[in-house]
């Protein structure tokens, strides 16, 4: 038997207006039987149903409607008596204030001696028009071009799910197979790999069609690229913004390896917000200081408040001005030359382009001595927003070159040699700099602020460098970065951020002291971030560290997964002793780096990039798994 509230455990719950009603639906030859529960709010009504397949060995009965609250003594009594559940014909009323209605589905079977069956379920829910919170524009989602607008669409959900979902089991597997049997990867490497995918749907993720009015990417792209409208996940389900896009430069693998198309979708988005502005002034908080809400040529920290427009107003964030991050902008021309080495959309180059050029034309003027390398301005502007950075930097001085050095490509592939020449001399000047003010003969300093922490080993150092890998780049002609020297640099994370921190069973800790003691300057010099920590391990794997690379991020793992608890919830951020921040984050999808990185050295027999390159990952069965 399958019961289920109307309702989602929200206090609309009790509103009243809501009601159940039986149904019926043959086609194809084959049927299937349940209850419809309409949800009725006056903003964003939905109807959930449970069904279950009419099947000659199989007897379907049901209860249209029952309250659920007390032991429900009432409903058991009917199904005790003779197996099956007794309703009377037709709707159920709808509920008054404060009244909950349930509704509950029975499948009967003979089970002989010492033998076993199975039953069939299906829950299925349809919300074909949403609006956020500001109630400004209604929004419908995507998979109603295959089941249709007007909210009756849970019977044929529910008979598609019914008649399909084995074909989807089997894709499953066969997707998955290849990753699980190999004997040469460590049993929870394959279980973080797959779950942490639970994010793709549980971080408040919305995918929604593209009116012709509401096309924030400015034009730049359309279905006749086959780009499956606006794909948006929320940071996490504490921080409320939508495609945080400092922290989608971590996640975005995930998205890029099995969904190339939503990637470039996002993608587009991001790049129509970048020419757009907002002069509204608005208080940051941190400084007391006000700020226009977006400036034009910078990338948004995020695409919006689900609570508010998103798309239509951008940069929910209002801890710090980030049109004066040093990070966003190299993380977007990042991403768009990682994207196009994983996919080879052409198009999608030169679309992205003349954006690429305006970004970072943006960010020159944070080369405030002109020697090529760009300058943190004396607090935590960047995706650490906790962790106060100065002058020369590590982390955002690493992305700078790494983003001059795909600007070189990407102007190499599009023919434009001036503006080669120019990204080239500031690589080869900023690259001399970067050595000169940050190499200390073992790794990076943190800063050249020349604090008593500036020395401190930042585990995320080599971030620039393990986008350049990831896409293909790194050595030779296109390189940033003296490969020996990242080598060095990821062997001190690893015997300091790693080994020396909680026994070496915890993932790196983002900041450590040089004389092996964490960094405790600021709340995030001491935090360990899942996230991080895989990208980290992908990033030694590139380098031939792989079983630094596992060892790094096993620790993570296990301790969210095992030792937290927190399965399926994966923080942000936790600390060596009982302090934990922001469940269920984005960042930790970054553990698809990880498996690019293993296919790229050939580690695994299949490869997810593969899936990408040939196109096959796009849209696949759109109807049965929008």
């Amino acid at each position: 038997m399958f019961t289920l509230v109307n309702g989602s455990g929200h206090k609309s719950d009790k509103s009243g207006g809501h009601w159940n009603e039986p149904f019926h639906l043959e086609k194809e030859g084959e049927a299937v039987s349940g209850v419809l529960l309409h949800h009725c709010p006056a903003v964003n009504p939905y109807t959930l149903s449970v069904a279950a397949r009419e099947q000659a060995d199989r007897e379907v009965s049901y209860q249209t409607a029952f309250n659920p609250k007390g032991t429900c003594s009432s409903l058991w009594t009917d199904l005790i008596t003779d197996g099956r559940l007794d309703s009377p014909t037709g709707s159920s009323p709808p509920t008054s204030k404060g009244e909950k209605v349930a509704a509950a589905l029975a499948v009967g079977c003979s089970v002989p001696a010492q033998g076993h069956n199975s039953l069939e379920f299906c829950l299925a829910w349809d919300m074909p028009k949403i609006m956020f919170g500001s109630r400004e524009r209604q929004h419908t989602r995507r998979y109603t071009r295959y089941f249709g607008t007007k909210g009756d669409a849970c019977p044929s959900l529910s008979h598609y799910a019914l008649t399909h979902y084995k074909q989807w089991e089997e894709r499953i597997e066969q997707w998955q197979k290849p990753i699980l049997q190999d004997s040469s990867l460590p049993s929870w490497y394959k279980s973080a790999l797959f779950n942490e995918l639970y994010f793709v749907t549980d971080g408040g993720t919305v995918w929604t069609e593209l009116p012709e009015d509401a096309d924030v990417s400015g034009g730049l792209r359309g279905e006749s690229g086959g780009l499956p409208a606006q794909p948006t996940s929320s940071r996490s389900q504490e921080y409320r913004m939508y495609n945080t896009y400092d922290v989608h430069f971590y996640s975005s693998f995930a998205l890029i390896m099995l969904w190339p198309k939503l990637a470039l979708s996002l993608q587009y988005d991001i790049a129509g917000s970048v020419v757009q502005e907002d002069l509204t002034e608005r208080l940051n908080l941190m400084s007391g200081r006000y700020s226009s809400v977006k400036t034009k040529n910078v990338v948004p920290h995020d695409i919006g408040d689900p609570d508010d427009e998103p798309w239509q107003r951008v940069n929910a964030y209002l801890i710090h001005d980030t049109a004066d991050w040093k990070d966003l902008n190299l993380k977007f021309v990042l991403q768009v030359y990682r994207d196009f080495h994983l996919t080879q959309d052409k198009q999608y180059l030169k679309d992205m382009w003349p954006v690429c050029k305006a970004v970072m034309e943006s960010e020159e003027k944070f080369d405030l001595d002109g020697d090529g390398l760009i300058e943190n301005s004396g607090y935590a502007d960047q995706t650490y927003d906790g962790w106060t950075v100065t002058g020369p930097s590590a982390y955002c001085g690493g992305l700078w070159l790494a983003s001059l050095c795909v600007m070189c490509k990407m102007a190499t592939l599009l023919d434009q040699k001036q503006s080669y020449e120019h990204y080239k001399d500031l690589l080869d000047r900023g690259g001399a700099a970067f050595e000169k003010l940050l190499w200390n003969g073992k790794y990076y300093n943190y800063d050249n602020s020349g604090r008593s922490y500036s020395n401190s080993v930042m585990s995320d150092q080599c971030a620039g460098h393990w986008f350049l890998r990831a896409s293909g780049l790194g050595e030779g002609e296109f390189k940033a970065f003296p490969v020996d020297k990242i080598r060095s640099a990821l062997q001190t994370v690893y015997d300091l951020n790693v080994m020396s921190f909680a026994g070496g069973q915890m993932g790196a800790v983002n900041g450590m002291r040089p004389e092996g003691v964490t960094d405790r300057s600021s709340v995030q010099s001491d935090e360990v971030w899942c996230g991080v920590v895989y990208g980290l391990a992908a990033t030694m794997i590139h380098e031939g560290m792989r079983s630094e690379g596992l060892r790094t991020a096993e620790g993570c793992y296990r301790t969210v997964w095992e030792r937290l608890g927190m399965a399926f919830q994966t923080p942000e951020a936790y600390c060596e002793k009982n302090i934990y921040r922001s469940l269920a984050y984005m960042r930790p999808l970054s553990i698809w780096a990880m498996q690019l990185a293993l296919s790229s050295h050939g580690n695994c027999p299949t490869t997810a990039a593969a899936a990408v390159a040939t196109g096959d990952a796009a849209e696949t069965d759109t109807q049965g798994h929008s």
